[in-house]
């Protein structure tokens, strides 16, 4: 038996515009169209449809979902890379709610906290990162994180809040254009990834070489990815891509190399 793309959008209980960008992305492929151009899915659509939906409810993003479907990977595989991602991320707002706890202790009165402890938990992170650049692309990447530092050094606690809100907003931003359907090399995502390279060279001043391994990084490392997948599970690969394009288009980088 088959089902019209909106008798399977009741049944599933999501939309039809979702079902339709699964054949897009080539996630869910109808079992036929017919001449009017309508989706028809039979039993085994359905099936994979469930699975798609299971990993969603999981917060896997739709293009580990395809490898682990597709046979590319095995489900296994993409669900252990997956709970990576999970683990950094509950990390990361472990060391958040530290460091909240350690602000209210001490606006509270009860303790007293170092100006310098409201920061901790973003130190930790910027060390991180300088080491996953260090055994990447050598000390050149490490030594540009140290001019970044010494650009930062002075920071006030509202300058850093401020950052971190900007980034926010420009990622729901990049969110909602990827939802749309723009391309990660589009003249929309390249505006948009414009402002993401100059936030980035406030915190290191990465060249075109750079910026283009900075993409690696957001997909890999399951902490840099877990700050972009907050936003919208699916945008970090996006963000490489357009992190990539950004540096061959508007940097004109001619090849990606591992220096930095």
């Amino acid at each position: 038996m088959e089902y019209p793309i909106s008798r399977v959008a009741r049944m599933a209980g999501i939309s039809s515009r979702a079902l339709r960008h699964y054949h897009d992305i080539g996630l869910l492929v109808p079992s036929r169209l017919s001449a009017n151009g309508y989706r028809w899915y039979e039993r085994r659509e359905l099936l994979r449809l469930q699975r798609i939906m299971l990993l969603r409810e999981l917060g896997m993003p739709l293009v580990d979902i395809a490898a682990a479907l597709d046979g590319e990977t095995s489900e296994l595989t993409a669900l252990r890379r997956h709970r990576e991602q999970l683990a950094a991320e509950r990390d990361r707002l472990s060391r958040v709610i530290d460091t909240v706890d350690r602000t209210i202790a001490g606006l509270s009165g009860e303790r007293a906290v170092r100006d310098e402890d409201f920061f901790t938990g973003l130190a930790e992170a910027k060390d991180r990162l300088r080491q996953d650049l260090r055994v990447r692309y050598g000390q050149g990447a490490e030594s540009q994180m140290v001019a970044a530092e010494r650009a930062t050094r002075h920071w006030t606690r509202a300058d850093y809040e401020d950052a971190a809100e900007q980034g926010d907003r420009l990622y729901t931003r990049m969110s909602e254009a990827r939802r749309r359907g723009a391309a990660p090399d589009s003249p929309e995502a390249l505006e948009l990834t414009a402002e993401h390279y100059q936030g980035v060279r406030a915190l290191w001043p990465a060249n075109a070489t750079g910026y283009h391994a900075l993409a690696d990084l957001i997909t890999d490392k399951p902490e840099q990815r877990a700050i972009v997948s907050t936003v919208d599970p699916d945008l970090p690969s996006w963000l490489a891509e357009a992190v990539r394009a950004y540096a061959i288009q508007c940097l004109g980088l001619k090849q990606a190399t591992n220096a930095v």
